[in-house]
């Protein structure tokens, strides 16, 4: 099976894991300490493929079934 992320994407997310575990990273426009691991993979998955680095693209799966929850609910 072939491999997800490249390893340069993989040090990049590892960096920004790093950065978290310091107290340094922090996230978007608001510039808040991020504190959730989940967050500081995200950032740096962003920063790889930002960088043009081989990563797959986001996928849009997680965020219309939760959509789709709440109209159901009404």
């Amino acid at each position: 099976m072939a491999r997800k992320y490249s390893t340069k994407a993989s040090a990049t997310v590892e960096r920004a894991m790093k950065k978290r575990k310091a107290g340094t990273l922090k996230s978007g426009r608001s510039g808040r300490t991020v504190k959730s691991r989940k967050q500081a993979i995200a950032i740096g998955l962003s920063e790889a493929r930002a960088a043009g680095q081989k990563v797959p693209k986001k996928t849009a799966g997680a965020r219309s079934t939760r959509r789709a929850g709440r109209k159901s609910r009404k």
